[in-house]
C-alpha cells in the first residue's frame, strides 16, 4: 500500500473523531489528494470535497456546512478505503479486451453473441438515452458515444 493512502487514511479518521476538527487542515490535504497521480476516482473524489471543505474551514460556517463537509469527506474515505483494501478473487487473470462491436453492445446494455434487429438497437439505445442525454442528467459526450454505437450496431446488421 502507498504510505500516502495509509496516511491519509489514518489523518481522515482522526478528523472525524476529533471533538473540534480543523476543517483548514482537511482542506489543505484534500487539495494534496485532488492532485495526486494515484487514482483517477480518488482525484476525483477529493476534488468533489473540496469546495464544501474550503467553506466549512471558513470563520462564518455555520453547523450545517460543517455537518456537510464531514459527511462528504466519506466519499474520499471510501475511495482511499477500496485503494487500501486486499484484493480478494481470481488473482492474475487480465480482463478480455472487447472488440469494439462488444462494447457498443456493452454501452447499449446489448447481449454478445447473437444477431441483433435494428428496431432492438434503437430500442436499447432509447433507454439508455433516458440517463445519459444532458437533459437527463448526463454528459455531451456519452450521448454521442452512445449514439456512435447506435449507429455503428445499426449499419453492422
Amino acid at each position: 500500500m502507498d504510505p500516502h493512502i495509509r496516511h491519509w487514511k489514518v489523518a481522515i479518521e482522526r478528523f472525524c473523531a476529533a471533538t473540534d476538527p480543523d476543517y483548514r487542515e482537511m482542506a489543505k490535504m484534500v487539495a494534496e489528494i485532488a492532485t495526486t497521480d494515484i487514482d483517477e476516482t480518488l482525484r476525483q473524489a477529493a476534488a468533489q470535497v473540496l469546495p464544501i471543505l474550503r467553506q466549512a474551514a471558513l470563520k462564518s460556517a455555520d453547523r450545517r456546512t460543517k455537518s456537510i463537509a464531514l459527511r462528504r469527506l466519506g466519499i474520499v474515505s471510501d475511495a482511499l478505503h477500496m485503494l487500501s483494501a486486499p484484493q480478494f478473487g481470481r488473482r492474475g487473470l487480465t480482463p478480455k479486451v472487447l472488440t469494439q462491436e462488444e462494447r457498443y453492445r456493452q454501452l447499449l446494455g446489448l447481449p454478445f453473441g447473437r444477431h441483433l434487429a435494428a428496431t432492438e438497437v434503437h430500442q436499447a439505445f432509447k433507454r439508455a438515452a433516458k440517463t445519459v442525454h444532458p437533459d437527463g442528467g448526463g454528459n455531451g459526450a456519452a450521448f454521442l458515444e452512445l449514439a456512435a454505437a447506435r449507429d455503428a450496431l445499426i449499419k453492422h446488421h
